[in-house]
């Protein structure tokens, strides 16, 4: 057995020469100082310009117009859930026919813009008001804010299927035979076993489905719904302040900003028995 008679001795840590001065390195750093500069000088024209009585005036407006927003969105995502869990199965069931009316369904409102689908229910239905009637709908389509709140749930309900969709078939097969051999019913499998996996593997999807439609919301604006964006073309019409936009910016900003740290929280709160 060989063995070593003298101990080396302790080396200097090689130096440390830097990377070279390129020119996707010089870019870089210009890109990054006129984005500094710009930024500086959007707040310092903020600050300039000022107005403490507009915002007075219309501020309550925009809180008002904020909770619109919210109010739309929380319920379309609700509902939107609970018709997308049909058509979930629907999209994985084997019967051609029920399959493919799905299929239909979320190839459609995928693949058409939100505004569309939004004119669509909103003047198109307009044209069929004595049918409406004599079922008794007219009062639902014949206001905006219904009119609105429909566009988003369906909108939403195709997303949210495909969602859930992939994140059921994400689950491995195993986890299903594992309950069938402890005679485990599927049904209590499914709502017990592979439904919890699923929907962690759908969290992060959801939230992002979640913060297209906060910000998709602002078309119903067009509509006459007052939202947040109805209430800043209100007062952009009474005063052309442009910093009226910029208030809806920074509020429909916090909005997504509170509900991205609200799903990580959730997500952690979810996982930690994932992490090492």
């Amino acid at each position: 057995m060989s063995h070593s008679e003298v101990l080396i001795p302790p080396q200097p840590a090689p130096k440390d020469f830097g990377k070279p001065l390129s020119f996707a390195r010089v870019m870089g750093c210009i890109v990054v100082g006129l984005w500094i500069v710009l930024a500086v000088g959007l707040v310092a024209m903020i600050i300039s310009g000022w107005d403490i009585g507009n915002f007075t005036r219309y501020g309550p407006r925009y809180l008002h117009g904020l909770m619109t927003t919210i109010t739309l969105v929380a319920i379309s995502v609700v509902c939107g859930a609970i018709l997308s869990l049909p058509l979930a199965f629907a999209r994985m069931s084997k019967n051609k026919i029920i399959n493919g009316l799905a299929f239909c369904y979320v190839y459609v409102f995928r693949g058409t813009p939100l505004l569309a689908q939004l004119f669509l229910i909103y003047y198109g239905l307009g044209q069929f008001r004595p049918q409406l009637e004599s079922v008794g709908l007219w009062w639902f389509f014949r206001e905006a804010w219904y009119c609105g709140l429909f566009s988003m749930t369906i909108n939403t309900a195709a997303y949210q299927a495909e969602i859930l969709r992939g994140a059921i078939e994400s689950v491995p097969r195993g986890q299903h035979e594992a309950a069938s051999s402890l005679g485990i019913h599927k049904v209590i499998a499914f709502r017990k076993i592979v439904l919890p996996q699923a929907l962690i593997v759908a969290l992060r999807p959801y939230g992002n489905e979640i913060i297209l439609l906060i910000k998709g919301s602002a078309v119903v604006a067009i509509i006459t719904v007052l939202d947040l964006m109805g209430e800043t073309r209100y007062a952009f019409s009474r005063t052309f302040d442009y910093q009226t936009y910029l208030w809806a910016a920074i509020f429909y900003l916090i909005m997504v900003e509170a509900l991205r740290h609200l799903w990580d929280w959730i997500e952690r709160r979810l996982t930690r028995h994932l992490k090492r």
